[in-house]
């Protein structure tokens, strides 16, 4: 979606995984290896719908999550306490930032056009943002364990513009799931599918930087 005169942002929505952070593949694929576990084991069972989803609206804590994915792997690793070790080394691994991204956090900031976080998390997030570095870097973060909602639905949206000070028709939302960034539309945002640093100079445009 190009964005218009008439539209211009006035405000950015960043997802954090797969936009501000990623993860190395790698480090999930030596645990599953060396703990006896099938090839993408670990973040399919994190990630099942069935699973995810009452932890990210705050309907279950992230210890219950942690523990739900231990009783689902317990067979495939060998027991709990070794799909609990296997859960612990995979989930101290945090992440890293996009330096490219979180420059361009910076520069959108200091242009005086708010920033905000807008993801799907757990009540770890902010945990997670002070391990990276990234606590203060942004000026609001809607996190969905938080407020009850997550992306994609229409409420999510709604929340964030609000967190903003900007109406949705102002906001322009970038994530890497094609699904979130419908449903952004949907809600009356501009969305952009993110498919890495290379397209910041779009982003740049878009906001009149």
């Amino acid at each position: 979606m190009v964005i218009g005169a008439r539209d211009q942002a006035e405000a950015l929505l960043l997802d954090l995984d797969g936009v501000v952070r990623v993860f190395d593949p790698g480090v999930a694929a030596s645990v599953e290896r060396r703990f006896g576990l099938p090839d993408g084991a670990l973040l399919r069972s994190a990630m099942a719908w069935s699973r995810l989803r009452p932890v990210i609206v705050g309907e279950e804590s992230h210890a219950a999550w942690l523990e739900s994915i231990v009783a689902d792997l317990a067979d495939s690793a060998g027991g709990p306490k070794r799909a609990w070790a296997a859960l612990e080394e995979w989930h101290a691994y945090r992440g890293e930032v996009v330096p490219e991204v979180l420059d361009f956090v910076r520069e959108v900031r200091s242009s005086r056009v708010p920033v905000g976080l807008a993801t799907n998390a757990t009540s770890h997030l902010d945990a997670d943002l002070d391990k990276l570095g990234l606590a203060g870097e942004f000026d609001v973060v809607i996190n969905s364990s938080v407020i009850g909602m997550h992306k994609p639905t229409r409420e999510f949206f709604t929340t964030a513009c609000m967190a903003v000070r900007t109406p949705p028709a102002r906001c322009f939302f970038v994530d890497d799931d094609d699904r979130h960034v419908r449903g952004a539309r949907v809600a009356g945002l501009s969305a952009y599918r993110w498919n890495g640093p290379a397209d910041l100079p779009y982003l740049r445009a878009a906001l009149a930087l």
